[in-house]
């Protein structure tokens, strides 16, 4: 009897859960939405998530994650609007975001979580073993458009570079190209995937992507100035964020999650994922 009572129970809360649209979300789950950089939210924060997932699991909790990797200006766009709990960013946020959040009773408030280097990659059967920041600037900003000025062998220069809405699209002209516009011809991808790809996938291609994607096949990392993108003296390294609304206290689930990152344990992950940790 008791039994039949559990099972018609058990079909009604169900019901109840897809009429109001919560459908593979159990009763009393936590959730946590981050939204934001893909340099974070394509490897990183997942691997993060899954960890703490499982960690909460043993202790009788579930958390259900709900992360959208789809640039920088999207997490504080999300934090501002106050659709996300936290917001992933591989770049500061712009005096104009501030003013516009503070003016919605947001406070911008950082949380950096990891450190990153901007790698220059390029194709496996480019000659070039390094490359200097001069270099850089000429080629992404299309000073120079064919390779026979760089490395001797004769070919236009195929750039790739993240979209307008990436915080490394706008760091990286920061650092690398002093600010100056980019080549008209580079090519806008919409993350570091995709421009590992076309890099390997083109002789003449050249673009930058995250300590995370350096084991992409058919590409090679050039030092720049001799420097490696895994050392704190490259000349692109940056820090990654959590970006969240300092106004209001952080839901407790979330600060658990966002001390698990900060932790030894979760910045071993850090590590694992081939960035850098901040301890």
């Amino acid at each position: 009897m008791k039994t039949k009572l559990s099972k018609a129970l058990s079909l009604k809360l169900a019901s109840i859960a897809l009429a109001l649209g919560l459908s593979g979300y159990a009763f009393g789950a936590e959730k946590i939405v981050i939204k934001g950089s893909d340099t974070l939210g394509a490897k990183m924060v997942p691997q993060l998530a899954e960890e703490f997932k499982a960690i909460k699991s043993k202790q009788g909790v579930e958390v259900i994650f709900e992360i959208a990797a789809e640039g920088s200006s999207t997490g504080v766009a999300a934090v501002i609007d106050g659709t996300a709990d936290l917001g992933m960013s591989s770049r500061e946020a712009k005096k104009t975001e501030e003013s516009k959040a503070l003016l919605k009773g947001v406070k911008m408030t950082p949380i950096e979580v990891a450190k990153d280097g901007i790698a220059i990659v390029a194709n496996q059967k480019n000659p070039m073993d390094g490359i200097s920041s001069r270099e850089v600037e000429k080629i992404f900003t299309g000073d120079v458009e064919d390779w026979s000025s760089i490395n001797g062998v004769s070919g236009g220069i195929s750039i790739y570079t993240r979209n307008t809405s990436s915080g490394t699209y706008a760091v990286f002209q920061k650092m690398a190209l002093r600010k100056r516009d980019y080549a008209p011809a580079s090519q806008k991808m919409a993350g570091n995937e995709q421009i590992a790809s076309e890099v390997a996938e083109n002789p003449n291609g050249i673009g930058y992507v995250g300590l995370a994607y350096l084991g992409t096949p058919g590409i090679k990392t050039l030092p720049v100035d001799g420097e490696t993108p895994e050392k704190a003296s490259y000349p692109y390294a940056r820090p990654l964020y959590y970006y969240y609304n300092g106004k209001k206290e952080m839901r407790p689930i979330v600060k658990e999650f966002v001390d698990f990152c900060l932790s030894k344990e979760g910045q071993q992950i850090v590590k694992d994922v081939h960035f850098i940790s901040i301890l």
